[in-house]
């Protein structure tokens, strides 16, 4: 049986997501972009602004000297993940097997779903138009036989619409596409392959050999080979279902001091240890996410040291990871916490009580401030490091 690949991409998530609340927007140039900074690399560009020639990546300052009536907006991951959200319900709708890419981006596996919804190219319709209605968004789709065709043509569509790719086309639909479409081209891979072999189009690469292609991509040649013959074996996978905890934090303004950056840490983690105490579980792992000013992310985890659901035990992990994941002096504006692998703990006798004194002290200390907030509020007893 063939695959049926469905990719709903909605062109300018952030953007478009920012019109449905501003409709002055609408019509009119606008990136993303931290604002305050004419060095700030576009997070995303609006078609308004990618006719005036301004792309992603590009500079703040460049931009505005391309279009001195640029609409700047500072980057809102709230509504972002808001959005992710209402979108991940819409498409699960459809079929259980589906899997977000990155905001805006959403692949579903629709094989077998035909005595429901029809034929693939018709699901896609019927999503879009769902979406449409739901969200009042713009809805791009490709429907291909594997997720990088079904990408590929759902970038091909201006703004809403669908472009279906018969099975065994693939290799035919790649052909006259550039070497930009290509995952893993790159902008120096692609250099190399205009100054070097004249290439400049997906079918002049798929007439080289796998070994002609390892002079430049090495062991990634097959690979490569592969794509450019439109083949690819990845499978949609569902997103992870396995239960964590997690936290977060915007920063306002942008911080780069430690001492104020920790007591932020510690109160996120004391907020993801207390939900921990009242579900009875304790950690495996643990994970820190920084974001800068410049929109430039670091990510870091670790297994959990102490098996114990115990602010000040699960604090030390992550004040490690802090100064792993913060090296730059940049401004930071987001912070976010998560544990996970979560289990039961382990009953455990000690055979020397003297031992574990510091321990239960700890405990007791935790529980009396637990009774505490949940007696007058969140706010009603703090540490120190956390005001």
């Amino acid at each position: 049986m063939y695959q049926n690949i469905i990719h709903i991409h909605i062109p300018s998530f952030p953007i478009t997501l920012e019109r449905t609340n501003r409709p002055e927007l609408r019509d009119r140039p606008v990136v993303i972009a931290p604002p305050r900074a004419d060095r700030a690399i576009i997070l995303s560009v609006s078609p308004e602004a990618g006719r005036e020639g301004i792309f992603k990546g590009m500079t703040l300052g460049n931009a505005l000297k391309f279009c001195p009536d640029l609409t700047v907006l500072p980057p809102n991951p709230a509504l972002v993940e808001k959005g992710c959200g209402v979108l991940s319900a819409a498409v699960a709708r459809y079929t259980p097997l589906w899997e977000p890419s990155r905001p805006g981006h959403v692949y579903l596996d629709v094989t077998g779903t035909e005595r429901l919804w029809g034929r693939a190219k018709d699901a896609a319709w019927r999503i879009g138009r769902d979406i449409g209605e739901d969200m009042s968004l713009p809805v791009a789709a490709g429907v291909a036989g594997n997720k990088m065709v079904s990408s590929i043509a759902s970038r091909l569509i201006p703004s809403r619409g669908v472009l279906d790719v018969d099975h065994g086309r693939e290799s035919s639909f790649m052909a006259p596409l550039s070497v930009d479409f290509l995952p893993g081209i790159g902008h120096i891979r692609k250099r190399m392959l205009l100054e070097e072999l004249n290439i400049s189009l997906v079918r002049q690469v798929a007439a080289l050999t796998v070994h002609d292609l390892r002079l430049i991509f090495g062991g990634d040649a097959l690979l490569i080979h592969e794509r450019a013959m439109g083949i690819d074996p990845t499978p949609v996978s569902p997103p992870s279902s396995d239960p964590s905890v997690s936290e977060s934090i915007t920063i306002q303004g942008d911080e780069n001091d430690d001492v104020r950056l920790l007591g932020m840490l510690y109160g996120l983690v004391e907020r993801c240890s207390r939900r921990l105490r009242t579900r009875g579980m304790v950690p495996r792992r643990a994970g820190l996410t920084i974001r800068h000013s410049d929109q430039s992310e670091a990510a870091r985890q670790t297994r959990v040291s102490s098996p114990c659901p115990s602010d000040l035990d699960l604090y030390a992990d992550l004040e490690r990871l802090f100064f792993k994941a913060c090296a730059r002096r940049t401004g930071v504006r987001f912070m976010r916490v998560w544990f996970r692998e979560l289990s039961p703990p382990l009953p455990q006798l000690s055979l020397f009580s003297h031992v574990n004194h510091e321990g239960k002290k700890r405990e007791k200390i935790t529980g009396a401030m637990d009774r505490i907030r949940e007696r007058y509020g969140d706010g009603a007893i703090r540490l120190g490091r956390t005001v």
